[in-house]
């Protein structure tokens, strides 16, 4: 399940107008108009990009209640914490291959 979360973060963040729009959600919610302002894309590009990143659930969507025509867009949590450990374990891989390379070149030098 992580690693299909993951796949999913990275196909969908491929696109660097979603990767801008992920890093505007990262500062607060914010409706699609001023998405598609910020990232100098049209309102119909914007929806396709939003329609992505919630199907993939990297982002939430709720009506305002003065106006239901309005919806407001948040980065979700869970996927970038999916993504957070699995950069963790490749780490911690690299940290013991490194930690074990290190050792045997250290033995080599005292042969």
């Amino acid at each position: 399940m992580v690693n299909d979360q993951v796949d999913r973060f990275f196909e969908v963040l491929a696109d660097p107008t979603r990767r801008q729009v992920v890093r505007l959600l990262g500062e607060g919610p914010q409706r699609a108009g001023r998405l598609a302002a910020a990232t100098g894309v049209s309102s119909p590009a914007m929806s396709r990009h939003l329609r992505i990143l919630l199907s993939a659930g990297l982002v939430t969507d709720e009506r305002v209640a003065e106006d239901a025509r309005v919806r407001v867009f948040r980065l979700r949590p869970e996927p970038v914490v999916a993504v957070q450990a699995w950069l963790d374990q490749v780490q911690a891989h690299w940290q013991e291959n490194l930690g074990a390379f290190k050792r045997h070149v250290e033995d080599k030098g005292t042969s």
